[in-house]
């Protein structure tokens, strides 16, 4: 079976899904390729295991997608202040109202944006093709994908959504550079014993990143989500111990990193890991372009990963939707603008996680006492504070 598709996205996670969307909705259309698993509707008190950190670009780009309205407000949490604590006397508070905002960020789960999208593709009608990407070939300015179900689709441009192994990525050829470092982010959800006041908190402690994200109460009151980056090691011997060993294991060792800042911590819900990489790639080729993880992957301490990724879908659309009436989607010209557009914040991201994980992450005595006389330096200048704000807001 043959069929002919202006613009394919390959990939069905958020920032697939979210460039489809995007593609509809400028008028040119666009297919999706890959598995359609719509999520459920979750019970009030029942979260998906992964959140992320919105910021205020990311949400007036699903909110022009008609995705955020389609979100229960209930389940989302403002973060309207941050609290940043070195692993000595360094710290830095970030308020909204420094910058004039009403909220930094958004605390959503991974869950509802994608069920928000699913919901929003199947009314914009955006043809989905339930199958897997196979191979790929270059014709002309466009590309011809093959399924692994032998269909063959042409198209005048390929999106490569599809996450950090990325086949289109490996198909197209594209350069990749990978990263490891030797870390897991473990996420979990927790009851806390005191309201979190919608701040987010952050505790460096010289080798490893614990992070408290304000999440909506529950039934047996407060709660957060929880991303823990720590030496992989470590972190496996943990998500392989019984539920009891494990809640010794957290309460221990969070109280003593954060003091009880928010009261007694205890697990909600069972750990997850995932390993921790730095990864770059040339993000086009000849009818290709990447977007997402597919493109780009850094250390998740800042909370960016997803933002850059609906970053990469905004420049693309913009892109596309700005070009020349006489080029083609898949037009060498304008997949460079595209690469252009990208270079410098994922250059940026990646130099600004990266260089925050190697200065916490070294014992060295004068490198520590840098490091937090710097942060209690930045805490007393607002002008710094308003631009790191605005940086973290996408502005």
């Amino acid at each position: 079976m043959k069929t002919q598709e202006p613009i394919l996205v390959c990939g069905s996670g958020i920032a697939g899904l979210a460039c489809a969307l995007g593609l509809a909705r400028a008028g040119l259309p666009a297919a999706l390729l890959g598995p359609r698993q719509s999520p459920a509707v979750r019970a009030a008190d029942d979260y998906h295991p992964r959140v992320y950190a919105i910021s205020p670009a990311s949400r007036e780009l699903l909110d022009r997608l008609g995705a955020w309205p389609l979100m229960d407000a209930r389940r989302i949490t403002a973060v309207e202040a941050m609290e940043v604590h070195g692993d000595a006397d360094g710290r830095l508070d970030l308020s909204a109202w420094q910058d004039a905002r009403d909220t930094l960020a958004w605390i959503v789960e991974a869950g509802e944006m994608e069920r928000a999208l699913h919901q929003a593709v199947r009314v914009m009608g955006i043809a989905w093709h339930e199958d897997r990407f196979e191979r790929l070939e270059t014709r002309g300015l466009g590309v011809r994908v093959t399924t692994a179900q032998g269909r063959v689709l042409d198209a005048a441009l390929l999106v490569g959504a599809d996450g950090a192994r990325s086949p289109v990525r490996l198909a197209a050829g594209i350069e990749h550079h990978y990263t490891p470092y030797g870390d897991m982010g473990v996420v979990a959800h927790l009851d806390i014993g005191l309201p979190h006041q919608n701040r987010a908190c952050q505790w460096f402690t010289g080798d490893s990143v614990f992070a408290l994200l304000p999440m909506p109460d529950t039934a047996d009151g407060p709660q957060a989500s929880l991303v823990w980056s720590m030496h992989e090691g470590r972190a496996r011997e943990w998500l392989a111990l019984d539920a009891d060993a494990q809640q010794a294991f957290f309460a221990a060792h969070a109280r003593a990193i954060t003091g009880d800042r928010l009261g007694p911590l205890r697990l909600r819900t069972r750990p997850q890991g995932f390993p921790l990489t730095l990864e770059r790639s040339a993000m086009i080729a000849p009818g290709v372009a990447l977007v997402g993880d597919a493109a780009h992957r850094v250390h998740p301490l800042a909370g960016q990963g997803l933002n850059l990724g609906l970053g990469d879908v905004r420049d693309l659309l913009d892109v596309l939707r700005t070009r020349e009436p006489q080029r083609a989607p898949g037009d060498p010209r304008i997949l460079a603008r595209y690469r252009r557009r990208r270079a410098e914040p994922v250059c940026a991201m990646g130099l600004v996680t990266d260089g925050l994980h190697r200065l916490f992450g070294t014992s060295n005595a004068p490198v520590a006492w840098a490091r937090n006389q710097g942060m209690r330096l930045v805490d007393g200048l607002p002008f710094l504070k308003r631009r790191l704000i605005r940086a973290a807001a996408g502005d």
